[in-house]
């Protein structure tokens, strides 16, 4: 299998080499050109799993004509564990990992365009067009949202030290969830500390999983506990609420902490087999799947279900059937059909599509 060039995967690479490098800089130093980061391939598809759980209610509308016409909501303790465990816990996850493509991508634009801020402009604008289109379908997805946020905070990028980067971010993270509990105006934040983490070498941090992987994953766990009790002062659906939205977000590293430290352990094996495929063709898969659950909304009638059961399961065999189809497609072809389209567009040529044998 040949090698493929820096830059060129959706969001998690500087290349598509299959292994890191044995002689491995210091953990402060950022990657090099052809380093790849299998663990952050599957942490996204982690983090994708989680997000269509949220997705396919919100597309389906699952019990809410109901609750319209019952002037309240439906008793459902199935939802109310989905607030507990899922809500707002992987969105946090999933910026933090756009933020660190802007940082991957610029690397390998670097080394291979004499104007790699117009390669990133070309690839951001080419996510809100794929976000724009796919409005027509889920209204309410993150696509757009991201490749304006991501335009703002490019200058930033490129420009910025990759320590002013990471503050920058830092600083914003934590005064959208203060303020206002997470949400929308977060986004800039967690995009700029995922491309200040790695291009401070985080990636690297978490695909080893040392003791510092393990400290952070222990406060994560132990804050959980006073964070959930805290968003049960606030009982209903976390988007909406600042005890919600922090509760996701000390959640969010403590699933990704344990994910990097299971990373270090014979589970890696499955880890990577159901969530790597799915987080190297991500975008595919997002869409895909808004999409698949928008049809299945035009004929069943979720609006009245008393559940969200049905909803789950048809998240769990929707994510499992992409991991499979997904493996199946990368075994002949280098990237997912709108990763494709949206690499053509970030490099401004038609990308080779089918794999070559060395």
């Amino acid at each position: 299998m040949r090698t493929i060039t820096a830059g060129d995967d959706q969001e998690a690479r500087v290349g598509l080499a299959g292994h890191m490098t044995s002689a491995a800089p210091a953990v402060d130093s950022p990657p090099t050109p052809g380093t790849r980061w299998r663990f952050v391939d599957s942490l996204r598809g982690f983090a994708l799993f989680g997000i269509l759980l949220v997705n396919t209610l919100d597309i389906t509308r699952l019990g809410i004509d109901l609750a319209i016409e019952n002037a309240g909501p439906v008793d459902d303790p199935a939802r109310d564990l989905l607030y507990l465990t899922v809500q707002t816990r992987f969105v946090p996850i999933f910026v933090f990992l756009f933020g660190m493509s802007l940082w991957f991508v610029l690397a390998g634009a670097r080394s291979r365009s004499p104007r790699p801020a117009l390669v990133m402009v070309r690839r951001l604008v080419g996510l809100v067009a794929i976000g724009g289109l796919l409005m027509l379908v889920y209204p309410g997805n993150v696509l757009l949202e991201y490749g304006v946020v991501g335009l703002v905070v490019l200058p930033i990028v490129v420009f910025a030290p990759r320590w002013a980067t990471l503050a920058l971010g830092a600083a914003l993270t934590v005064a959208a969830y203060a303020l206002t509990g997470g949400g929308l105006v977060s986004t800039p934040g967690l995009m700029l500390l995922g491309a200040g983490a790695a291009a401070c070498g985080l990636p690297r941090v978490l695909e080893s999983a040392g003791r510092g992987v393990a400290l952070v994953f222990a406060a994560a766990a132990v804050l959980t506990v006073p964070a959930l009790l805290w968003q049960a002062t606030t009982p209903g659906d976390p988007r909406f609420s600042t005890p919600g939205g922090i509760a996701g977000l000390v959640m969010a590293v403590a699933y990704a902490t344990a994910l990097a430290l299971l990373w270090r352990t014979p589970a890696r094996r499955v880890v990577a087999a159901v969530f790597e495929p799915l987080g190297r063709m991500a975008l595919t898969n997002y869409v895909v799947a808004a999409i698949v659950v928008a049809v299945l909304a035009l004929v069943v009638d979720f609006g009245h279900m008393t559940s969200v059961v049905p909803g789950v399961a048809i998240s769990v065999g929707l994510i499992a059937l992409q991991s499979v189809l997904s493996r199946l497609w990368l075994a002949r072809f280098a990237y997912g059909p709108v990763e494709w389209a949206w690499r053509s567009v970030t490099w401004w040529r038609p990308a080779a599509l089918v794999r070559r044998a060395s």
